[in-house]
């Protein structure tokens, strides 16, 4: 057992209220007994639960509790804005290049995980991955899950592969100025739910990120849904926590 996986239990067991705002965790060695695994291995998983503002370390008093029971913090629903009132996502700094690029694309059937964004278990889905650079260092990763259905769809008079199935080193296919990718592709999109969590990463974000396996950073999941409430597609954005999450509700 290593630090990310005592970090993520006691993560939760401060999330279900296990581990009360305010009080102090056991000590490191009361925890290392608990676990069966070294001080170190404990005392690293208390450093990485106070990365992400969980808990706080004070001389004398031991490690306490600095993050309440899991609550939402709704963001609201929105309909996705006309792309020409959208923006390209940016670095905070001015004048620093930003690149985007594609580096998977595949098809499979959907785990019992994407149940909890509306899709079935083993319905096909296309799975679309790409990695965000600023300077040339990958700063986000943000994975897109379509149900095939959906994502085999292509626009009128388009020829070649549907865009939501074009392979890796594709050239990239963008909708005429000032209309909206869902329109172009034909989908029925009415609303989108967002959720923000702070917690580690999962393997594929950390080593695309070039970052150690459980490193703290922003989970940024987006389902979007049909007038019906199903579920058109999802996307997955992983950044490190020293980056910035905004948003632009445009009405």
């Amino acid at each position: 057992m290593n630090s990310n996986v005592i970090a993520a239990d006691i993560r939760r067991g401060i999330a279900a209220g296990e581990y009360r705002y305010g009080a102090r965790l056991p000590s490191v060695r009361d925890m290392a007994e608990r676990y069966e695994v070294s001080q170190q291995t404990v005392a690293a998983a208390y450093a990485v639960l106070a990365a992400l503002g969980m808990v706080r370390t004070e001389r004398g008093s031991g490690t306490v509790v600095t993050a309440g029971r899991s609550a939402d913090a709704h963001l609201g629903n929105f309909t996705p804005p006309d792309l020409a009132s959208a923006s390209a996502w940016k670095p905070i700094a001015d004048g620093v290049q930003a690149t985007e690029e594609t580096t998977l694309v595949r098809q499979l059937p959907a785990p019992k995980t994407m149940e909890t964004w509306g899709i079935a278990e083993g319905s096909q889905v296309v799975e679309r991955t790409r990695i965000r650079s600023i300077e040339g260092t990958p700063a986000q990763h943000k994975m897109t899950v379509i149900p095939y259905e959906i994502a085999a769809r292509a626009p009128e008079g388009h020829e070649g592969a549907p865009p939501m199935l074009a392979p890796v080193g594709s050239e990239p296919i963008r909708p005429p100025a000032g209309v909206r990718v869902a329109d172009w592709l034909g989908w029925d999109v009415a609303t989108t739910e967002a959720f923000i969590t702070a917690e580690p990463m999962d393997p594929a974000a950390s080593s695309a990120l070039g970052m150690a396996d459980g490193t703290p950073g922003f989970r940024i999941v987006n389902v979007t849904k049909d007038s019906n409430g199903a579920t058109v597609y999802v996307t997955v954005t992983t950044a490190p926590l020293h980056h910035r999450v905004t948003l632009n509700i445009i009405g």
